[in-house]
């Protein structure tokens, strides 16, 4: 009995970890994405879904943020969501190096499309799934789920009101 009491509090543990985006559930591999080189450092954040490392600039995949400039509503109050989403990836990395897998070719502003992690943890999957950004169905599936719970937990985004990043982008 003893044995099935530990093993239930470490599987629920795990899952609390999980739901925290705390535990890396996710390889860096999926269908959508195939990595071909590392690219590691400490990396100068851009916006919620861009860093750049070594001079290499590189796009989440599978994510898209709010643009910096991008203003969202909050409370019946205007916030910038943008600076806001580029602010909680800063602090997740809190000076940490990050590892990102990128694929061989550019996307049409040159940068490379990669997934990033940082201790452990896959950042683009955090981004989303704390509601800093939403997962960018034109180009991949891989982080619907982790939308799903952002917006089902009201996190970042989805606690108020707000124009999907690309929808923005055409309109500004």
């Amino acid at each position: 009995m003893k044995i099935f009491n530990i093993t239930i509090i470490i599987f629920f543990i795990l899952n609390l970890k999980i739901f925290a985006g705390e535990l890396k559930v996710f390889s860096g591999e999926s269908n959508s994405f195939k990595s071909v080189k590392d690219i590691h450092g400490a990396p100068m954040v851009t916006d919620g879904d861009t860093i750049k490392i070594l001079n290499k600039r590189i796009r989440f995949h599978g994510v898209d943020a709010p643009e910096n400039k991008q203003i969202c509503i909050k409370n019946s109050k205007e916030y910038s969501c943008g600076r806001e989403a580029t602010r909680a990836l800063i602090k997740k990395i809190n000076g940490k190096g990050v590892v990102c897998k990128v694929q061989s070719t550019l996307d049409r502003y040159k940068r490379y499309i990669g997934i990033c992690f940082s201790g452990g943890i896959n950042l683009n999957q955090w981004m989303v799934r704390n509601g800093h950004a939403v997962a960018y169905r034109r180009y991949s599936k891989d982080y619907i789920r982790d939308e799903d719970y952002a917006k089902t937990n009201k996190l970042g985004l989805w606690s108020g009101d707000f124009i999907n990043p690309e929808k923005w982008r055409k309109l500004n």
